[in-house]
This record gives structure tokens, sequence and C-alpha cells, in this order.
């Protein structure tokens, strides 16, 4: 028979010497928590610290780290033995054990260590480039989900005014002072906005996985509620958005290459230069005995044809880089302006609609309800009062996203969000 006592205590025991392990396990799987309000310099800074994309870069960094001493290395040394002189009659052999070492007599390991960290500046660049686009993507994520919750807000709201329709409509319907038609259709517009709140939940949920995507999390992890997004006041001025601009990461990337080019240039131009060969090691004679050879010798680089075509391939391939390097400045800068007035034109049309368009929205509901409580308007003109509100509003929901977008867009452009979001 089984003893269940020992059974059940040897389970136990197991128990408690696994459950450190695997709660220790779950900690690091878990993903710390997200502050709430959660704020959009968070997202970025979240997204720039967890996303793989962020990683890898960071990994080929500590790859390309260790180029610059790899490509400047001597060649190895070679290690040789050589049976020199074997009589026929085998009394015995003049033998020797070398070791042979090249050595460049020109600067081309200097220059093949200034190619290796011309490249590594390249994969920084990069990662930061990365660090910009994986920024930008989560700003975008937080602004659609922030617009999706407003919006919801905003349904909900409109239904509760609809149902109050409803009620308004149902007590002249019973006084006989309203036809039946109105109840009918204030009722369709309450069932209009609450599909709408219908299919909006899962278009909230959509936007929180991509959120949660967009910070590394999974995606149906919850979302804390989002922090109002606070902009820098006044729009930077042309000259220090230009001025930002030389330290945008494809910028030093292409700088990077055109340091590179210029050190392959030297490279090709170092290889018309011989290379010093060293070779010596113990040897053994019959006539002599035990002793020391060494030998001294040059390449010759006599194709020299070769070289040169070397050289000019170098060489365009610099003017390339140089080239390449003028056509990115230009195309940055003008990426900044068109961020500029993007920003500047979702600026004018949020202030349009929150200061003008929004309050003579609003000044047409109260006489529009008033009228029909009183008899002097029909039920559409209610109905058409507020659906006017309700596409105000939501184009101001709209303006506010964009306006974050283009204040996102323009943080990318001049390669810093610093500088924009407080």
């Amino acid at each position: 028979m089984i003893n269940i006592e020992r059974s059940t205590g040897l389970r136990f025991a197991l128990v408690l010497a696994v459950a450190p392990t695997l709660s220790i396990r779950l900690a690091a799987q878990t993903p710390p928590a997200l502050p709430s309000p959660l704020s959009l310099t968070d997202v970025i800074r979240v997204a720039s610290e967890r996303r793989d994309e962020i990683q890898a870069a960071r990994a080929r960094i500590r790859a390309g780290e260790a180029r610059p001493i790899i490509a400047s290395g001597l060649e190895d040394p070679m290690i040789s033995s050589s049976l020199d002189h074997l009589p026929f009659m085998l009394g015995g052999a003049d033998v020797s054990v070398t070791v042979e070492q090249r050595i460049p007599l020109s600067g081309i390991r200097s220059h093949r260590r200034a190619s290796a960290v011309a490249d590594l500046e390249r994969l920084r660049a990069d990662a930061n480039r990365t660090t910009l686009d994986v920024g930008v993507q989560a700003a975008n994520a937080f602004l659609m989900l922030q617009e999706r919750r407003l919006t919801a807000v905003l349904v909900s709201e409109q239904i509760a005014f609809a149902r109050d329709v409803v009620a308004a409509a149902n007590a002249r319907y019973a006084s006989g002072t309203a036809p039946q038609s109105d109840v009918l259709r204030a009722e369709v517009e309450v069932a209009r906005l609450e599909a709408f709140a219908k299919a909006l939940v899962s278009d909230v949920r959509g936007a929180e996985a991509m959120l949660n995507t967009s910070l590394a999390r999974d995606a149906d992890t919850p979302v804390p509620p989002l922090a109002p997004v606070v902009f820098a006041q006044p729009l930077p001025s042309w000259p220090a958005i230009k001025a930002a601009l030389t330290s945008r990461p494809e910028l030093a990337a292409g700088r990077a290459e055109v340091a590179r080019a210029d050190a392959d240039v030297q490279v090709m131009r170092d290889m018309f230069r011989p290379m010093a060969i060293i070779r010596t090691g113990p040897a053994y004679t019959m006539a002599e005995g035990q002793g020391w050879m060494a030998m001294v010798g040059l390449s010759v680089p006599i194709w020299r044809g070769k070289v040169r075509a070397g050289v000019a391939e170098a060489q365009a391939m610099r003017a390339m880089s140089e080239a390449d390097l003028q056509a990115m400045t230009r195309m940055i800068e003008g990426d900044a302006a068109v961020a500029v007035h993007r920003l500047q034109a979702a600026r004018d049309r949020q202030a349009a609609l929150t200061s003008d368009v929004l309050p003579r929205a609003r000044m047409v509901i109260e006489p529009a309800v008033t009228g029909y409580a009183a008899g002097r308007l029909p039920l559409v003109s209610v109905i058409e009062a507020v659906q006017a509100l309700w596409l105000v509003q939501s184009d101001l929901i709209v303006a506010d996203t964009e306006l974050g977008l283009a204040w996102a867009r323009l943080g990318r452009a001049i390669g810093s969000y610093e500088e924009i979001i407080k």
C-alpha cells in the first residue's frame, strides 16, 4: 500500500522547492506595469527600452565594436618546418623550424581601422534611426487609442442626449402635439448611435492591441488611462530646426559612409607599397650542428594596374557617398519644412474648430430644443442641430489627433522628441 501522508508530504516539499524558481521565471517574463495615467513621453520611453528592433540594433553595435581590432590586426604568423638537405646516403640531414610574420610597410592597418570605425558609427546612426522610428510608431498608436477612447466618450454623451430627445417626443406624442413619426425618428437616432458605440468597443480594443504591440507587450494586456498630450509652445523657428537637422541619424550615417570611403581609398593606395616578410627560427646542419637562421624579404607589387583600378573604384565610391550625403541633406531639409507647414495647418484647423466652429454649433442646440418643446419647430430641426454639433465635436477630436501626429512627425524630422513634448 502507498503511504498517503508520505506521498502528500513529498509533493508539498516539491512544490516548495519549485515555487521560487517558477516565481522568478514568471516575474522575468511579466513586463513591468505601465504608468497610470500613461503619457506620450512614457510611451516613447518604454518603446525605446523594450522594442526588439532596438535590442537588435544594439547587438549589431556590440558586434561592430570588435571590427576595428579585427581589421587592423596583423596576419597570423606561420610556423613551418623544413628539411633543407637530406643526403642520399642518409647519414644525417639539415633541418630548420621557422616562424614567419608579414608586416605591412604602409599605414594600411590604421586605414582599415578607420574604415571599421566608420562602419561602427554608421551602425550607431542606424540604431538612433531605429529608435526614432519606434518612437513615432508608438506615438501614432498612443494618439489613435486616445482618439478612439475620446470618441467612445462622445458617443456615450450623444446616446444620453438622444434618449432625452426620445422622452421629449414621447411627451409631445402623449399630449397629442406631435405625431408618432417623431418618436420613431428619435428612436432610430438612438439605435444608430448604440450600433456605433458597439462597434467602437472593438475599435478601442484594436487600438489598445496596436499600442501594446508598439510597446513590446502582449496584445491583450490592459492599457491604463491616457494622460492629455501637452506640446511645447511656440512652434520652433526654422533656423533652430535647420540647425537641429545636423544631428539626424540619416546624416550621421551618410557622413560615416563618406569617412569609410575615404579610408578605403587610402587602403587601396597603400597597396602600392611593399610588405615586409620576416622569417626566423632554430636550424641544424650536419656540418655545423645547431644554430639559428633569419630571413628578411619584401613583396614586390608589380601588378600596379590592378591596384590603380582598385583606387579608381574606391574614389568613385567616395564621390557616390558624398553625392548621396548632399541629396539626403536636401531631402531631410525638405521633409522638415513639410512637417512644419503641416503642423501649422493642423494648429490652424484645431484652433478654428475650438474657438469658432464649436461655440457656434453649441449655440444652435438650445433654440432648437426650446422651439421643438414649444411646438414651433419639427423634430428634424432638433436632430439636424444635434448632428451638426456631434459632427463638429468629432472633427475636433480628429483635429486634436492630427495635431498630435503632426507634432510627432516634426519630432521625427528634427531627430528628437524631447524638444517638442513636455
